[in-house]
């Protein structure tokens, strides 16, 4: 059981990073990438120590939160800056078309 609580802590942890992330550059008019280094850095090591059932559960939800993210990102540093490219290492389908694409409903929304 203990594992399975650190192993539900650190997706928390994980996921409130990224949201806090895909927050945190939301529609900024301008952005020092020095900012996001060590936060991004983190984030890519986080994630490749999840457990592989643990990114597949997530994955898409994941995919939404840092696709917006990258999206509100690409105006400000392009798509070829060094943490955009961090940012889409973990992305595997498809990203929201921009920052404000906020369609799916949530798990507790019913359908």
């Amino acid at each position: 059981m203990k594992d399975t609580v650190s192993s539900f802590k650190n997706i928390y942890e994980f996921a409130a990073s990224a949201g806090a992330l895909e927050g945190f550059v939301y529609h900024k008019k301008s952005m020092d990438p020095n900012d996001l280094t060590v936060w991004v850095d983190n984030l890519v090591a986080a994630y490749g120590h999840l457990p592989q059932e643990a990114r597949d559960e997530i994955q898409l939800s994941l995919d939404q939160t840092l696709g917006r993210a990258i999206r509100s990102l690409v105006p400000l540093l392009g798509e070829d800056h060094l943490i955009v490219q961090k940012l889409g290492s973990m992305v595997s389908g498809e990203m929201p078309e921009s920052p404000d694409d906020f369609q799916k409903k949530k798990w507790f929304q019913g359908k």
